[in-house]
């Protein structure tokens, strides 16, 4: 799983021929989720409240960016590193 970011102990990552809808998957120590690019809703799993706080700010800042690296991930082409939340 290609990682896309990480900040705060939490990995940002997705997978090359994803099934839709467009979400990445979190990992934080022994958390696991996939959230939703769009909504940016929580599609399965569970993150501490601090956690899911601090990946839904990052996402929302990086929802585009995001975006194009599903698209790229369908292509199974190289994902682009997005910048961590400081």
């Amino acid at each position: 799983m290609p990682e896309i970011s990480r900040f705060f102990g939490i990995v940002i990552a997705m997978f090359h021929d994803e099934h839709n809808p467009p979400h990445f998957h979190v990992r934080y120590n022994e958390y696991q989720a996939e959230i939703h690019i769009q909504t940016l809703s929580l599609l399965a799993g569970k993150l501490p409240p601090r956690v899911l706080g601090l990946v839904m700010e990052w996402a929302s800042i990086h929802q585009e960016e995001l975006l194009m690296d599903w698209e790229l991930a369908r292509k199974r082409t190289e994902l682009k590193r997005i910048i961590p939340l400081e």
